[in-house]
């Protein structure tokens, strides 16, 4: 008999962390843009947040 490792609870952990991640990155950085006086919300870190995490991706992808 062969026994499979069930992951699933591992993958959902994993994602649930870097959400976790990617909201507590945002929170930080919209503080911190904030403590600066720029007009940006929330929102807009949020994107400039994501194009952090793209370009990151696009980097991992290129050094593979």
């Amino acid at each position: 008999m062969i026994f499979e490792y069930d992951n699933t609870l591992e993958k959902a952990g994993i994602k649930t962390g870097y959400v976790f991640s990617y909201f507590l990155f945002t929170t930080i950085l919209f503080f911190i843009i904030l403590s600066l006086d720029k007009p940006l919300g929330y929102f807009h870190v949020m994107l400039l947040s994501l194009g952090i995490v793209f370009v990151g991706f696009l980097i991992k992808r290129f050094l593979k």
